[in-house]
Formats: C-alpha cells, structure tokens, sequence
C-alpha cells in the first residue's frame, strides 16, 4: 500500500464513445498521485484502441478479462490489482470534475474520515446538462446505507488501511451497492457537500430498468450478496424500492 496514493478503479465494457473522456478527466486531476486500474470485460467495440492511446501514461494499468464476466468479477480484478492508500471509483462513461481527488482527500483527512462521498450532476449521451442536481444525507449510517444506497459509485472515497480489501460476490446488477454495504459495516459515510463530477444518463442503462427488474435485483443483492434470509431480503428490497422514491424527491433537485 503506498501512502497518499489513490487507486481509481474503472470497469469497462463497450464503452469505446466515452471511456476518452472518462480517462481524460482522471488525468486533468489537480491530484496527481493517483493510479488508474482499467479492467475491460471483452469489449467488442474500440473500447481497446481507444484506451491504448493513453498508456504512454505510466500511471493508467490496464487489463482485460478473458472472459465476459460482469461487472462484479471485473471490479474485484480491479480492486486486487490497487495499490493505493485510498479507493475511488469511476465508471468508463463518467466524468470527475478537475478538483474531485483534490478536495475530498482534504475533507476527509481534515475531518480524519475514512468513508465519504460528494454531490453531482447529470448529463446525457452528448454531454449536456440536464439540470438535475444530487445530493444525500450528511451522514449515511449503516441504517440508513441499508434503506438506500446514497453515494453514487463514482462519488465514494475510502481508505484501505481501514476498511480493508473488498471483494464483492457475483451479482449481475448493484455490484457497487454490494460494495457500499460492506464499508458501510466499518464506518460512517460523510457528504462533501460539492458538485465534483458528471454522471451520465445513457437510454439503455440499468437505471432505467423496469420494476419487477429493478425490485429481483435488490432482492439477490441483499439475500446473495449480503446472506439475508430470504423473507428479510424481499422486506429490504421492498424497503429499497421506497426510498429509492424518496430520494429523488428530496434528494434530487431541477437547477
């Protein structure tokens, strides 16, 4: 583990149309102690010669499944392959503004946190703003990371020397759910209340999933991933569902 150092971890699949971008705003960091971890499963578009542009820069290490695997195997290859004092993550379609390391490795060594995550905004495919701004809850305790999970993946900060390595099961869907339900055991996640990147909203992302769909992926998250039993994993994923409600309702805001 290197001291100061922030391991990045990008999953990437079929994601040749943005993932420049997504890289390029990793590098535009006024950070500069940071590792990028690209870990591709399988992509059958340009995602790899896209990609291959940028590892002039020793700082960017990038791997490739041999199989298509998942979002869940290609993230934990990811986070073995860290070597960093921190994590953060950011998939190959996002974008982090140019201070996003910068200001959280400040507030949270300057609170002496291990755990927070940061406001955001979102786009769409061709990068324009659709004014909706999101934020949370100041603290996410363990109950409240069980109703919702709060922090955007590519939002979340934490330090490995506490928390330890995470390596989540094989899950199709709310892989970077699985991950917050594991830290949020450790420690409190605190809000860095600041827009510090882009989250984009693509026509056939997950997000938008219908709910029977949405509501069989909550339920194999907590009762697969997490080892519920079976009645109190549908109770939380109903639960899930709720609160997912409520967040866009409180949480996000038209600016």
């Amino acid at each position: 583990m290197e001291k100061g150092l922030v391991s990045v971890i990008m999953p990437s699949w079929n994601t040749g149309k943005f993932i420049a971008e997504s890289i390029q705003s990793v590098i535009n960091q006024t950070y500069s102690n940071w590792e990028l971890i690209i870990v591709d499963d399988c992509s059958n578009d340009n995602t790899d010669s896209v990609v291959k542009q940028f590892l002039s820069d020793s700082r960017i290490k990038y791997f490739k499944n041999e199989h298509n695997s998942g979002a869940a195997v290609t993230r934990n290859k990811a986070l073995r392959e860290a070597n960093g004092e921190w994590i953060a993550f950011l998939d190959s379609d996002d974008l982090w503004l140019p201070e996003k390391l910068e200001k959280q490795i400040d507030f949270m060594i300057s609170h002496d946190y291990v755990f927070s995550y940061h406001e955001y905004e979102k786009i769409d495919e061709e990068d324009k703003q659709l004014n909706i701004y999101v934020t949370g809850p100041e603290i996410v305790t363990k109950r409240k990371m069980y109703n919702y999970g709060y922090p955007g993946c590519l939002t979340f900060m934490y330090n490995v020397k506490t928390m330890g390595q995470i390596q989540i099961k094989d899950i199709k869907k709310n892989n970077d759910y699985a991950i917050l339900l594991q830290l949020c055991k450790k420690a409190d996640c605190y809000l860095l209340r600041e827009n510090l990147a882009e989250y984009r909203i693509r026509k056939k992302s997950i997000s938008h999933d219908k709910l029977k769909k949405k509501l069989k992926s909550h339920y194999d998250l907590f009762r697969y991933c997490d080892g519920k039993p079976a009645i109190i994993a549908f109770w939380y994923a109903c639960w899930n569902m709720w609160y997912g409600v409520m967040k866009k309702i409180v949480y996000e805001k038209n600016i």
